[in-house]
């Protein structure tokens, strides 16, 4: 028992939250192997098969985490680092290791040089109008 008599130590109390560090979350490591940028934006969503992440040993409690919140509805990246109070650089590294494990997936938004021009969809309308 610790000196408070309540079993913890002095160094910290309740609202402090977890005292792990970003860098132990990730092992130090900055980026994921086969991770692509993940925009803030961009939808994680759990695979179908990711039914038990804690029966995966080489899983931290963040990677089952960001699981369980996808498998309840797909989450942005965004959403993720609010929702489990982590800075995006950790939860991005968290998902790209999620990604190679195959536990979830990423739509990534499509890129507004890549959307079609709404001038040209108003053509092809008046020209099937034509008809």
């Amino acid at each position: 028992m610790s000196a408070d008599g309540q079993g913890r130590s002095h160094w910290f109390d309740d609202e402090a939250g977890p005292v792990v560090r970003p860098y132990a979350m990730t092992r130090g490591r900055t980026s994921s192997p086969g991770q692509h940028r993940l925009d803030l934006i961009a939808v994680v969503v759990a695979e179908p098969h990711a039914d038990d992440p804690d029966a995966d040993a080489t899983l931290s409690p963040e990677h089952v985490d960001i699981v369980d919140l996808c498998r309840d509805a797909p989450q942005s990246v965004a959403e993720l680092a609010a929702g489990l109070d982590l800075p995006i650089g950790v939860v991005r590294v968290l998902v790209g290791d999620l990604v190679a494990a195959e536990f979830v997936h990423v739509n990534r938004p499509v890129p507004p040089a890549e959307l079609v021009d709404e001038s040209i969809l108003r053509d092809v309308i008046n020209g099937l109008r034509a008809l």
